[in-house]
């Protein structure tokens, strides 16, 4: 347990230290802007390293996707939104579990169950597009990769 602690805050304490001296090269830098966003961290996707927990005002995040809305978007649409709820998904678990870690309250914590719910029916209206599929065997293959998901 201590070693998991040591571990995250060593983790969370280099992907920060990473990041304001790459913010710094890039600041310095004017020729390759483009550089300062491919040469971050990758762990930094993982954590929210904007937000300063001791705000005045609390931060306010938007509601879940209808599935109406889902509805009028496109197969690769939906698959992009699919993985960026799942990025978002990652994070907000990542940092859930690195701040029990640390008996720290989670802040939000009804971002969670939005981003689920958003998934949830992501997946319902690609169920719905596999079942209207007239071909059977398109409709078996978007079925397989549904249940993947």
């Amino acid at each position: 347990m201590f070693t998991t602690r040591l571990f995250a805050r060593t983790l969370f304490a280099t992907a920060k230290s990473e990041s304001s001296a790459t913010t710094v090269a890039a600041a310095t830098a004017s020729a390759a802007p483009a550089v300062a966003r491919t040469a971050r961290n990758p762990l930094e996707e993982f954590f929210e390293l904007d937000r300063i927990p001791d705000e005045e005002k609390p931060v306010i995040y938007g509601r879940s996707w209808k599935a109406s809305e889902l509805r009028l978007k496109s197969w690769d649409d939906l698959q992009k939104l699919w993985f960026v709820l799942l990025k978002e998904k990652n994070m907000l678990m990542t940092q859930r579990q690195m701040l029990n870690a640390q008996n720290l309250r989670f802040p939000n914590p009804e971002r969670l169950p939005k981003v689920r719910k958003s998934m949830c029916r992501i997946k319902h209206v690609l169920t719905e597009r596999a079942i209207d599929e007239p071909d059977p065997r398109r409709s078996a293959e978007m079925k397989r990769m549904i249940n993947a998901l």
